[in-house]
């Protein structure tokens, strides 16, 4: 008996041995595993970014990137055309290959839906985007794709909520032909012509160098911001791209077809005629167009402000405060209205950031949106880094002094800290007006900080206007009312179709006769017009005006603005 409890107790022990074996065993593997594990989450896991947007060439390392993946576990590689290329998503369909994880396609998103390049967003969204749902709220609906796919593929772009504290595109002219004339008001465009000819002729060179009047940059598709949408600004008309809409019927019309842009264009063929217009405004360079306005002798721009900043802080550096621009009302006579603070409402589903469908990380690159959606990321992305920053003053956030400085005269700021650099094109609360959950702005800027940061010569001369803001030349947002249709320029137009089709043969047209026209002899304007429309008519523009309609009114139906 003791021989056989012996054997079977030998045989236990080494069952035991053999179990305890295999228990170390796996838990040193399960322990290795966990350690693996430990080591590669702290390796950011990096998402491919392409922003179509240009931009140069940047690394995610700045202070506010690394904030970013310290919490999101997040870092971008960012890509951009090369030199502004505007094929770069035809080209990226076309190759078949792999796409980024996260891309910002603007207006050519509608290729990659088509193509199948970008996935719906609208489970994950459901599933995990507390943020976004939050952001968005009751304007959700304007992410979706359209009537017939009422799908959301992307996110981001602009903002939901926003002020209307300053203009951006209007006609602007050098605070020193304010002061030396007088003061005097200018609301017409004979108002403007007369006020650039009488400093011109009292100063034909400033600093030694040729004034000109005016100058356009109408030589690449800044032609569309500096040629083309003034003179529907002149006209009285919001920026709806290469359209003109009846905001309360939907009635949408290729813009170029209307009366009031060939009194436009016939105006400034007669500045060209008279030596007012700089010859080169449709051949110069960006790079020289901004030399020219940086050396204060551009009397005159008709330009969205961000597309010449850096000459604005350029001047401002160099002393030349009174070299700088003043936003103007100007219009084609009295009885039209500027909509330069015209409230477009939220864009909605245009150009945003999108996830592809080749990603492998697609869950991550949702989650990775959904906080930036977040009002933590929204401190973060517009503020930057509490301590290095802003400060907490009185419980309120303020901007630190040389940061402000930075940010209104270094065109380096966003770039080398990142605040303000990762806003746009990704999820955003809005631009000025929004708040916190604390009522706290969510921007930087304030009606307040927008007047303390003019320079000494904007408030000098708004002294002498007894004003403080320039809006308050401008019809009020409140007067003008919410657009009922947003604005046709953020449109996905469906690649391929009729109205895609003949907007760009219309475009390539336009564009060119256009300036043969302002360039001609003005004895010829009249028949070079006639000669235009024809071609337009010619090429069915009818028909691209029925299909835009018809996607404006459902636009309106989507968006529940059209009862």
């Amino acid at each position: 008996m003791s021989k056989r409890l012996s054997k079977f107790s030998l045989a236990v022990l080494i069952l035991l041995g053999l179990v305890v074996l295999a228990a170390c065993s796996d838990g040193k593997t399960s322990d290795n595993a966990e350690k693996e594990g430990e080591g590669s989450s702290d390796e950011p896991l990096t998402l491919t970014f392409f922003n179509a947007d240009g931009g140069e060439e940047k690394t995610f390392d700045d202070p506010v990137a690394k904030k970013i993946t310290e919490k999101t576990g997040i870092k971008l590689e960012m890509d951009y055309p090369v030199g502004g290329n505007d094929e770069a998503i035809p080209l990226m369909i076309a190759s078949g290959g792999e796409y980024p994880d996260l891309i910002f396609a603007k207006g050519d998103i509608g290729k990659l839906i088509e193509a199948g390049g970008v996935i719906k967003l609208d489970d994950l969204i459901e599933e995990k985007g507390d943020n976004l749902k939050a952001m968005y709220g009751d304007q959700i609906n304007r992410l979706r794709n359209s009537i017939e796919d009422p799908s959301i593929y992307t996110v981001g772009t602009y903002g939901v909520e926003n002020a209307y504290w300053e203009t951006s595109g209007t006609f602007q002219i050098q605070l020193d032909v304010l002061r030396e004339l007088g003061y005097p008001e200018i609301r017409t465009l004979e108002d403007f012509e007369a006020a650039l000819t009488e400093y011109y002729e009292k100063y034909p060179e400033i600093d030694g160098q040729k004034t000109l009047p005016l100058s356009l940059l109408g030589s690449d598709w800044r032609w569309l911001i500096t040629v083309g949408n003034p003179a529907g600004f002149a006209a009285g008309l919001q920026d709806d791209g290469q359209w003109a809409v009846n905001d309360e019927t939907g009635e949408t019309s290729y813009k170029f077809l209307l009366p009031e842009f060939k009194e436009y264009f016939k105006w400034l063929n007669g500045m060209n005629a008279k030596g007012l217009l700089d010859p080169e405004s449709f051949t110069q360079t960006y790079d020289t167009y901004i030399s020219k306005l940086s050396s204060g002798r551009v009397l005159s721009v008709a330009d969205q402000n961000w597309n010449f900043g850096d000459a604005d802080k350029a001047l401002v550096a160099d002393g030349k405060e009174w070299r700088t621009y003043a936003p103007l009302p100007v219009t084609l006579g009295e009885e039209y209205k500027s909509q330069a603070l015209k409230d477009y409402g939220f864009a909605g589903g245009w150009g945003g950031i999108a996830i592809s469908s080749t990603s492998e990380h697609q869950e991550e690159a949702f989650e990775f949106l959904d906080w930036m959606a977040s009002e933590e990321a929204q401190i973060l992305t517009n503020w930057g880094i509490e301590g290095e920053n802003y400060d907490i003053v009185d419980g309120k956030r303020v901007m630190q002094e040389d940061d402000r400085e930075r940010m209104n005269n270094d065109p380096d700021y966003a770039k080398e800290t990142g605040v303000g650099y990762y806003v746009y094109p990704f999820p955003q609360w809005g631009g000025n007006g929004a708040v916190d959950s604390e009522g706290q702005p969510i921007t930087p800027n304030s009606e307040e900080q927008i007047v303390a940061n003019y320079n000494s010569a904007e408030k000098e001369a708004l002294k002498e206007y007894e004003m403080t803001n320039w809006i308050e030349w401008f019809p009020s947002t409140e007067e003008l009312g919410r657009s009922n249709h947003g604005t046709v320029s953020n449109y996905t137009i469906p690649p391929g179709s009729d109205v895609q089709i003949i907007q760009q043969k219309a475009d390539d047209l336009t564009e060119q006769k256009i300036t043969q026209a302002i360039l001609g002899d003005p004895a010829d304007f009249d028949k070079a017009w006639e000669d235009m429309i024809a071609e337009l008519e010619a090429m069915n523009i009818q028909k691209a005006n029925e299909e835009m309609t018809q996607m404006t009114k459902d636009k309106m139906e989507l968006w529940e603005t059209n009862e």
